[in-house]
């Protein structure tokens, strides 16, 4: 899995930081790649990136805020142009399913592909085979969700030797005993994939909050997680202005990490009031709470491998 920010910067792009948006990389698990949030020029940003917009096959959008949505009606209208036409599900507030439909409707953008729009509320928004995502809200000036995606436990290894000592043939038997079936061998043995198995893997935890004051639900959210996206549009020193405008610190950011006993956290969303030493500073303050600390620029991509983050 991999993550890669395509905007960084809070309520309008600067010229080093574009507005919110974020790719989840799932190309290893699934073939796919998750969009959250969908900020002005985010399809400009990825002209930058590897990342294919037929690929993208789910946005998220936390809330209605144009620095989170203004970019959806280009990037849908490239990925029909790009060859795109694979259905694609957008998840968001209340009132995000109106606006896209009104938008292209206005611009007479035509599509090659089917929307199907999911209206976020608490609870599980996604389930199937390989993930669950779960959504709750958090306190911003507007309806604004988090989302906690967790990857299901991942099969473990075959122990290849065992089973052909148990009389596996080697070719599509191995195969059904890896990906968790029993198998009949042609003296009626049945050999069981938990018997030359090692025990399944844990799968990754990943929190991506959209705007927030500090709260609750984020820590709920980010509980025990690998990984833990979190705004910092403000310093400790501006503390006062961070909670009147519903944003947090980064001292904020590390606080729910540190109470939510997650093992990294990456810095988000951050305003251009700050200049390059005030950055390292924030970093640096945010880091004696949670060590695993990163403060992230356009188009870094961070890599889980073997339980661990890496900047690559």
């Amino acid at each position: 899995m991999h993550i890669q920010f395509l905007g960084t910067g809070a309520g309008m792009p600067s010229k080093t930081r574009n507005v919110s948006s974020l790719a989840l990389k799932l190309l290893e698990e699934i073939g796919s790649i998750w969009l959250f949030d969908c900020g002005e020029a985010t399809q400009h940003q990825i002209l930058h990136t590897t990342v294919k917009p037929r690929k993208i096959d789910k946005i998220f959008i936390t809330h209605l805020h144009g620095d989170h949505i203004y970019g959806l009606p280009g990037l849908l209208g490239s990925r029909s142009f790009l060859g795109g036409d694979q259905p694609l599900t957008i998840y968001g507030p209340k009132g995000l399913k109106e606006w896209i439909e009104l938008t292209l409707q206005t611009s007479q953008t035509h599509l090659n592909y089917a929307i199907e729009y999911v209206e976020v509320g608490e609870g599980i928004v996604l389930e199937d085979e390989n993930f669950i995502v779960t959504a709750m809200p958090l306190e911003h000036v507007v309806p604004c969700f988090g989302y906690r995606i967790e990857q299901k436990p991942l099969l473990g290894t075959l122990q290849v030797e065992k089973a052909i000592a148990l009389g596996v043939p080697k070719g599509p038997l191995l195969g059904q005993l890896k990906n968790g079936h029993n198998v009949t061998l042609e003296d009626g043995t049945i050999v069981r994939s938990v018997d030359v198995t090692d025990e399944p893997k844990k799968g990754f935890t990943v929190a991506i909050l959209g705007d927030t004051r500090y709260c609750e639900n984020a820590i709920k959210l980010s509980e025990n997680a690998d990984i833990v996206v979190h705004e910092s549009t403000f310093d400790h020193s501006t503390s006062n202005l961070a909670a009147s405008y519903g944003h947090s610190t980064n001292m904020d950011a590390a606080n729910v990490a540190l109470n939510a006993g997650a093992k990294n956290l990456l810095l988000n969303h951050l305003s251009a009031r700050f200049f390059p030493q005030d950055i390292e500073i924030m970093l640096n303050e945010a880091k004696k709470i949670i060590p695993n600390t990163f403060l992230v620029t356009d188009f870094d991509e961070f890599k889980w491998i073997h339980e661990k983050l890496e900047r690559i």
